[in-house]
């Protein structure tokens, strides 16, 4: 594998990668900065305007602040008084990379919610508020490593974050003595420039996890708890991946679902049993590395609760924004995720195009897009009370034609054998995957 990506910079070292601090200077045009808290990635570019050069006097080589009358201006610049040098050096201006850092990670900050969490008379569990987390990022602390960053040639920086439990209030007694008590990990993903029927079947499948409760020691099971997915059970059909093609089906749209479960579970550390990447990227599911794609009841998404006490889920959208809370209690484990590291990139196959009588002729449909081929791994550090791990994820997402099916009054006979081919006839022969991905 080939390395894609300079070392990372981050303000948790018992955490991070490597360094390459390099000696030579700064420079206002060093290559884009990834600022990077858990799997959100942001890249700012160095501009002129970060770099502020000053005058550095010394007296005698010690540096000192300079009197008024060496600091006037006027048409005759007065020699030096002896021991004395001004020398101009690299300075960085600090309110500009402040602001820009800041501008970049906006999507961070959140205030925390409130939620009270009850059991209603039919003995449900029901939320009243959504218990979201505060966070925002150390503008000050994050200032500092982007300019080490810049003055190391260091490309990564972890953005120093700072998290404020939201106020919860458990009103049941059964619940509590479970451990409910705290938010131990939030999963997210955004969905926007989806679809209506996509948008519908998230909601649908976020609902389905809702008050759903994780005892300790426990492996949880993403189709278990989904349940049968088709119009029954309030789905709509949307594009889902079935090997070489895109199409509509019943629950398009669920791995969002199954991907925001996966992205909070992980990032905190539980064990994950069981996780398949998607056959070929797809945009909602960036960065690369970071889905789990689900198909009842052949492709799942697992992880075991070994955390102190059960887990409970509240799940919640807003703003093209799906979120998983994990109620119940922390424990002494940290974990740090960094990603993704990509190699072999390989460009779309030629286009393809199928036909069939299944479509009126002339009649054309589209199948699926132009998507490169890549493979991704992400390392999972964590560390607990005997020691330190360190796990990796891989993906590898194929490359994809533009497909088209285009209908035709009949298809040709299958050469020599006297009989009619079946009812798809593929330019490129290609034979279809049975799995499917929503």
């Amino acid at each position: 594998m080939r390395a894609m990506r300079r070392p990372l910079l981050t303000a948790l070292p018992l955490l991070c990668l490597w360094f390459l601090l390099q000696t030579e200077p700064a420079s206002a045009a060093a290559a884009p900065l990834t600022l990077r808290h858990r799997h959100f990635l942001f890249t700012v570019r160095p501009l002129p305007s970060w770099n502020a050069p000053a005058d550095r006097w010394t007296l005698n080589g010690q540096p000192f602040m300079p009197p008024a009358a060496l600091l006037v201006d006027g048409d005759v610049v007065p020699p030096l008084p002896p021991g004395v040098r001004i020398e101009r050096e690299q300075a960085w201006n600090r309110a500009v990379i402040r602001t820009v850092i800041a501008g970049a990670t906006e999507s961070l900050r959140r205030e925390p919610g409130s939620v009270v969490i009850r059991r209603t008379a039919s003995g449900a569990i029901a939320f009243d508020g959504v218990g979201l987390p505060g966070r925002a990022v150390d503008l000050e602390r994050a200032t500092d490593l982007v300019i080490a960053a810049l003055e190391g040639s260091i490309t990564d920086v972890v953005l120093p974050t700072v998290e404020t439990q939201p106020l919860i209030r458990v009103e049941d007694p059964t619940l509590a003595a479970q451990g409910i008590r705290e938010v131990v990990t939030v999963g997210e993903s955004v969905f926007d420039n989806s679809p209506a029927n996509r948008r519908h079947n998230i909601a649908v499948g976020l609902a389905k996890f809702n008050g759903h409760l994780i005892p300790r020691d426990a492996v949880f099971s993403f189709g278990e708890t989904l349940g049968p997915v088709d119009g029954t059970t309030g789905y709509r059909k949307e594009l889902v991946i079935k090997g070489a093609r895109t199409e509509p089906d019943y629950g398009g749209g669920l791995c969002q679902v199954s991907t925001t479960a996966y992205r909070g579970v992980w990032e905190y550390g539980f064990p994950i049993i069981q996780r398949i990447n998607h056959s070929y990227t797809v945009s909602h599911y960036f960065p690369q590395g970071t889905d789990a794609t689900v198909y009842p009841p052949n492709v799942d998404m697992k992880f075991r609760n070994d955390s102190p006490g059960d887990l409970l889920i509240q799940t919640f959208a807003e703003n093209d924004l799906a979120y998983f809370i994990f109620y119940g209690t922390k424990d002494e484990r940290r974990s740090s995720i960094v990603g993704p590291f990509l190699w072999d990139q390989t460009p779309p196959p030629p286009d393809r195009t199928e036909y069939t009588t299944d479509l009126p002729p002339g009649e054309r449909k589209k199948m699926g897009e132009r998507v490169p081929g890549v493979k991704a791994v992400w390392y999972r550090f964590m560390r607990t009370g005997t020691g330190e791990t360190t796990e990796s994820v891989f993906s590898h997402y194929e490359a994809r034609p533009l497909y088209y099916l285009v209908g035709v009054t009949s298809l040709p006979a299958a050469s020599g054998s006297g009989t009619a081919i079946p009812t798809m006839f593929m330019e490129d022969g290609a034979a279809p995957d049975p799995s499917a991905q929503p």
